[in-house]
């Protein structure tokens, strides 16, 4: 996502607001932020994804995802 997408992410914010947007305005705010939001957690997955952990042995550990809570 560039910096056109998220100044749009904010001008939409700040529009809405102020006068309200159109349902095409809220259709493309919507689409943006879930764009924004899919980027973020890709990346912040890719940066998990480096994290190891050091054991008090000094091995290193890969950092596991949780198994999920039923």
């Amino acid at each position: 996502m560039d910096k056109r997408d998220i100044d749009r992410i904010n001008e939409l914010a700040r529009k809405k607001k102020t006068v309200g947007l159109t349902w095409d305005e809220l259709e493309e705010q919507t689409r943006l932020r879930r764009q924004y939001i899919d980027e973020f957690k890709a990346n912040l997955r890719a940066t998990l994804d480096q994290v190891y952990i050091e054991r008090e042995d000094g091995t290193y550990e890969k950092l596991q995802k949780k198994p999920p809570l039923n």
